[in-house]
C-alpha cells in the first residue's frame, strides 16, 4: 500500500481527537460524532466546516481501515526521515530515487516517487441519517436517502472542460504536473506552474462549474434496507461517497444510519416481533381462543391453553402479515378493577370453592425454620 503525500503533513489521530493507541470502536465512534456535527447539511453555506468535514472524512478513511492504518503508523515512526526526504519537505528537495537501485525502490514507494501526473484520490466518505417506518425495519425496504455534497458535474461529466473538449496535457511541464532540476543524485521539484500541478490544463473551462469538474448539489442515493435493521444501525453503501479526484480516483462511501420508528403496538427482540396481549382472568384459568393483530393490519387467532400464567411467552412462526418474523406474545392477566354485583358473588363463590393453595411452600419453609 502506497502511502499518501498528505499522510507526512497531517496527524490524523489529532483531526479526530483519539489517542494513537485508541481501539476501533473508540476510533470509529469519534468520526460519528464529529460527522454529524460537521456535516453540510447541518452547516449550509459554511465552507470553513465543511473543509472540516472533508478533513475529518480524509482521517477516517485512513485510521478506519486496519491496513491502511497500520502503513500510515509505520510512516509516521520514521519521524525526521520523513520529514528530511519526504515530497513534502522545506523547498521542495526529494531524493532522486532512479539512481538509487533496489534501495531506490523501497524509498521511492515510501515517499511517493509516484507523485507525477494528476494523482488519482479517492473521494471522500459521507454518512447521512433516515428515518424508517416501523414495518420496513421488520421487513426490508428500497429507500431514497438524499445526499448534499460534491458530485461530479453534470454538463461535463468531471472533465471541467466546455463539451465536447477535453483536458490538454500541460505543454509546461509535459503532463507530469512538476518541473525538476536534476543535480546528480538529488534533484529540486517544484509543482508547475502553468497547470498549478495538475498535469493539465482547460482552455475553454465548463460554464457550469467553472472548470471544477465538481458542483455542490443534493442527489439520492438508493439504498436497500435488510430485513431486521436495527435503530442506530449503520449500512455502508459502497462506492456511493463523493466523487474521486483525478484519473481513476475511486468514489468515496456512503454510511447510512438507520433510525427506526416506534410502533404502538409492537416492539422487538432480535429478529422477532413482540406484542404484548392482555386476557382475563377467566381467559388464562380456562383457556380461549384469542385474535391478535399482526404488522400488516389483519388478525391471526392464537390459543390461550388453560392455567396460562401471566408472562407466558407464544410464539406465532412468521408469516407475510408479521413481516415475516416470528411474532412473540406475552400474556398479561388484567385483573378487575371495578366489580359488578354478578362479577362480586361469582368471585366469592369461586373463594369459597377453595383450591390449590398458591402459598403452601410459605408453610413448608416455615415449619423447616422451626
Amino acid at each position: 500500500m502506497e502511502p499518501q503525500r498528505e499522510w507526512f503533513e497531517k496527524d490524523y489521530y489529532k483531526i479526530l481527537g483519539v489517542a494513537e493507541d485508541a481501539s476501533a470502536s473508540d476510533v470509529s465512534k469519534a468520526y460519528r460524532k464529529l460527522a454529524k456535527k460537521l456535516h453540510p447539511d447541518a452547516n449550509p453555506g459554511d465552507q470553513a466546516v465543511e473543509e472540516r468535514f472533508k478533513e475529518v472524512a480524509s482521517a477516517y478513511d485512513v485510521l478506519g481501515d486496519d491496513s491502511k492504518r497500520k502503513a500510515y503508523d509505520e510512516v509516521r515512526r520514521l519521524g525526521p526521515m520523513a520529514g528530511s526526504f519526504g515530497p513534502g519537505a522545506a523547498g521542495g528537495f526529494n531524493l532522486n530515487f532512479e539512481q538509487m537501485g533496489d534501495l531506490g525502490d523501497l524509498f521511492g514507494g515510501l515517499f511517493g516517487r509516484r507523485r507525477r501526473g494528476n494523482p488519482a484520490q479517492r473521494g471522500a466518505d459521507i454518512e447521512t441519517e433516515v428515518k424508517l417506518e416501523f414495518a420496513d425495519a421488520v421487513s426490508g425496504t428500497t429507500i431514497g436517502v438524499p445526499v448534499t455534497g460534491e458530485a461530479r458535474c453534470r454538463t461535463c461529466k468531471g472533465l471541467g472542460t466546455k463539451p465536447p473538449a477535453k483536458p490538454q496535457p500541460c505543454p509546461t511541464c509535459s503532463g507530469t504536473g512538476v518541473n525538476d532540476e536534476n543535480q546528480g543524485l538529488f534533484s529540486f521539484s517544484r509543482p508547475c506552474v502553468a497547470c498549478s500541478g495538475r498535469g493539465t490544463v482547460i482552455e475553454n473551462p465548463c460554464a457550469a462549474c467553472g472548470g471544477r469538474g465538481m458542483e455542490r448539489r443534493r442527489r439520492e442515493v438508493k439504498a436497500r434496507i435488510p430485513a431486521g435493521v436495527t435503530d442506530g444501525q449503520r449500512i455502508k453503501l459502497a462506492g456511493r461517497g463523493a466523487p474521486g479526484q483525478g484519473p481513476g480516483g475511486r468514489p468515496g462511501d456512503l454510511y447510512v444510519r438507520v433510525h427506526v420508528k416506534p410502533h404502538r403496538l409492537f416492539g422487538r427482540d432480535g429478529k422477532n416481533l413482540t406484542l404484548i396481549v392482555p386476557v382475563t382472568f377467566s381467559e388464562a384459568a380456562l383457556g380461549a381462543q384469542i385474535p391478535v393483530p399482526t404488522l400488516d393490519g389483519s388478525t391471526v387467532t392464537i390459543r390461550i391453553p388453560p392455567g396460562t400464567r401471566p408472562g407466558r411467552r407464544l410464539r406465532i412462526p412468521a408469516t407475510a402479515s408479521t413481516g415475516g418474523a416470528d411474532l412473540i406474545v406475552e400474556v398479561e392477566v388484567v385483573v378487575p378493577q371495578n366489580l359488578s354485583d354478578e362479577q362480586q358473588a361469582a368471585m366469592e363463590a369461586l373463594a369459597a370453592a377453595g383450591g390449590e393453595d398458591p402459598r403452601a411452600h410459605f408453610k413448608n419453609d416455615l415449619n423447616h425454620g422451626e
